[in-house]
């Protein structure tokens, strides 16, 4: 076995999947209680599925988790520009910073 592959996870990589799991769960409730549409349940699910992948080091979840990443950045900042609420903003740092280090080549070379 290689050193790439003995070495465990990046705590940057747990953290992110964690956060992506906290946001599924916020969504789920949100539907549960009439907040939001059923169709949101779609997005959650890929974001779990995302999580998890992510979790189990294989390209495809990091892929996934990017494009979540990302597409969680634009909507805040559609958001914030929207609604002008500032508080938006902390949402679009945050995952500026969780994209920034996903397209880390050290964060991609642990990858299967």
């Amino acid at each position: 076995m290689s050193e790439e592959k003995k070495r465990g996870l990046l705590p940057g990589v747990v953290a992110i999947a964690v956060w992506m799991l906290v946001l599924c769960v916020f969504g789920l409730v949100s539907v549960t209680l009439g907040k939001l549409g059923a169709m949101y349940l779609v997005p959650c699910a890929a974001v779990a599925v995302a999580a998890v992948g992510l979790m189990a080091r294989r390209r495809w979840g990091w892929a996934m988790t990017l494009a979540a990443v990302f597409l969680s950045g634009l909507y805040g900042m559609w958001g914030m520009v929207r609604s002008y609420q500032t508080t938006e903003l902390v949402g679009v740092v945050l995952n500026l910073v969780f994209f920034l280090y996903l397209v880390r080549p050290e964060v991609r070379a642990r990858l299967k």
